[in-house]
């Protein structure tokens, strides 16, 4: 059975600061690990991560939840100016669709 931190989203990129690979994890976005190949970055966050979750259970401090386990309505509310929304409602009536599709369809690009 995975352990909890497997379950974290966790990423490897380049850093051009560092000239090194680093190794984030989302749920815990204070926390990084740099490591001259990917590999070694990855298992260097995910070992990080362990240890911090592992400090937080023993001092019974709450555990952030792994993204990929939480269940998602598929509505958020967005603020936009005014003249974003008329322009996304014109979109929408010159194209036969609803203003929710021609939103939805931007944010998935």
């Amino acid at each position: 059975m995975a352990q909890k931190n497997d379950k974290y989203t966790y990423r490897v990129t380049w850093s051009e600061d560092d000239n090194e690979y680093v190794g984030i994890c989302a749920e815990f976005p204070s926390l990084s690990w740099l490591d001259n190949t990917p590999e070694k970055a990855l298992k260097g966050i995910r070992r990080l991560v362990a240890e911090v979750v592992s400090d937080m259970s023993g001092n019974h401090e709450p555990v952030p939840e792994p993204i990929a386990g939480k269940n998602y309505s598929g509505k958020f509310m967005v603020r936009i100016p005014p003249e974003v929304h008329r322009k996304l409602a014109i979109q929408a009536a010159e194209s036969g669709v609803s203003l929710n599709r021609i939103a939805s369809s931007k944010l998935s690009q």
